[in-house]
């Protein structure tokens, strides 16, 4: 029996950091480490457990990308004020920089992938996403 939804979904997972595994090594980080900085931009600073958690990543793979983004000077960590037991993840004005150059990359690929939609096409796809979200009853970040 072939997986309806979720087969599908793993496909277009694959195709996109495929198409984006070029274009963020030409810009210095792997999909992965451009995937975060993305992240981040929108939300940091951001606890480095809520990161984890976002991303469903091992705490030490995660340790890994920051020391690397961390040493090219795209972000920094700072013990957290409000509970000395965490850190926060701050983005550099270089890190907003090349988040900035990867999002217009990420739209380029959003408005093509638009062109082969019908507008209720795209309404389904939402209603597909929140059906995953009430299926698996998994919130990983409130805007």
């Amino acid at each position: 029996m072939a997986l309806e939804f979720l087969s599908p979904l793993h496909k277009a997972s694959r195709q996109i950091t495929l198409y984006l595994e070029s274009r963020t090594r030409a810009l210095g980080v792997s999909p992965g480490e451009g995937h975060l900085l993305t992240y981040l931009h929108s939300y940091a600073p951001a606890p480095v457990g809520e990161v984890v958690r976002v991303f469903g990543m091992k705490q030490s793979t995660l340790t890994s990308m920051l020391d690397r983004l961390e040493r090219a000077g795209l972000l920094r960590r700072e013990v957290n004020g409000s509970d000395r037991r965490s850190l926060l993840v701050h983005v550099t004005p270089a890190g907003r920089a090349l988040a900035q150059r990867l999002n217009a990359c990420l739209e380029t690929l959003e408005a093509e992938i638009r062109a082969h939609l019908a507008p209720e096409e795209v309404a389904g796809f939402h209603a597909f996403a929140r059906a995953v979200e009430k299926a698996t009853d998994v919130r990983l970040r409130e805007r």
